[in-house]
């Protein structure tokens, strides 16, 4: 017979379980496999904290879920449950089926009741996923069949209708939207490019960005693999500043002034001789390569600066 823990074991194996995520992704940074996410061990033993079956992972000795995956979906493919944002801007993990006394739903609802923090690990790739951490189910939409699903500050945020709380939920909107949708991001653009600058071929993960090709604020600034671009720092805020641009047949241009200017080795070797090279770096599968109309947008912006 199973015994079921006390809510302090509960409670202490999560904490353990987000600070070796957070150890084991550079704090939070990079994506795990299956196998690598397996590794955890509680007690001596390996205890597992993703269910690689079912989307909810309830262990037996617990009274609510511990973690939530979300499946990966290949560009243009469709996920058996597709997760959405709501026009609050949280969002909406389904329910198991269309049961709701399914013991998997009922598991998240008293995750929800219980307000204890979860791990959503979100698929990037094939057995490849971002563990996001820690998420709160903060209500349920039993006609949708999902809960809304926040992070750390939003679940304690009780209604009051007053102007200052409005002001407050969208900053933390702005928050949920950097401490799930980014990291998301950051993880499919980094397995796309195998973890290398595109332009440099660095392969240093905590010296990487996900770059957008066109910001997130314009209208087709979608966080998705073909928006995005895997660039170190430097080239990052080359590429931000206007001082290094893409084609859309992906070749390196350096500004006509930089070309001009003098200055020491970096700017020399690591932005100048890049011109007129073509990208280092680029996915694989040509459904992940940037988008040559998305490229096209900022290129002409990088011409006219």
């Amino acid at each position: 017979m199973t015994v079921t823990w006390s809510p302090q074991q509960q409670d202490d194996l999560r904490a353990a379980a987000i600070a070796w995520l957070s150890a084991r992704t550079n704090d939070g940074l990079d994506a795990l496999s299956s196998e690598q996410i397996n590794e955890f061990t509680w007690g001596g033993e390996r205890f597992r904290l993703m269910d690689a079956q079912r989307g909810i992972r309830k262990p037996r000795q617990f009274t609510s879920a511990l973690s939530i995956r979300t499946t990966f979906r290949p560009a243009g493919a469709e996920r058996p449950y597709e997760d959405d944002v709501g026009v609050d801007g949280l969002v909406r993990y389904k329910w198991r089926g269309d049961d709701p006394a399914h013991p998997e739903n009922r598991s998240l609802r008293q995750a929800m009741h219980e307000r204890v923090p979860l791990i959503w690990f979100w698929g990037v790739g094939v057995a490849l996923y971002k563990p996001v951490f820690p998420v709160y189910l903060i209500a349920e939409e039993q006609r949708e069949q999902q809960f809304v699903v926040a992070t750390d500050g939003l679940q304690h945020l009780e209604s009051t209708g007053s102007r200052v709380e409005e002001v407050m939920r969208r900053y933390l909107r702005q928050e949920t939207y950097r401490r799930l949708h980014q990291p998301v991001f950051r993880s499919i653009v980094m397995r796309a490019y195998e973890a290398s600058c595109a332009v440099c071929q660095l392969r240093h993960s905590v010296l990487l960005d996900a770059a957008h090709i066109v910001e997130d604020r314009h209208e087709r600034g979608v966080a998705s693999v073909r928006n995005g671009l895997a660039l170190c720092k430097i080239h990052h805020a080359a590429y931000d500043a206007g001082i290094l641009g893409l084609t859309p047949d992906l070749r390196v241009e350096v500004r006509a002034d930089i070309l001009d200017e003098i200055d020491g080795p970096l700017l020399e070797h690591g932005i100048k001789r890049l011109h007129d090279t073509p990208l280092m770096v680029v996915p694989r599968s040509r459904r992940e390569r940037p988008d040559p109309e998305l490229l096209e947008i900022h290129y002409e912006r990088f011409r006219a600066s």
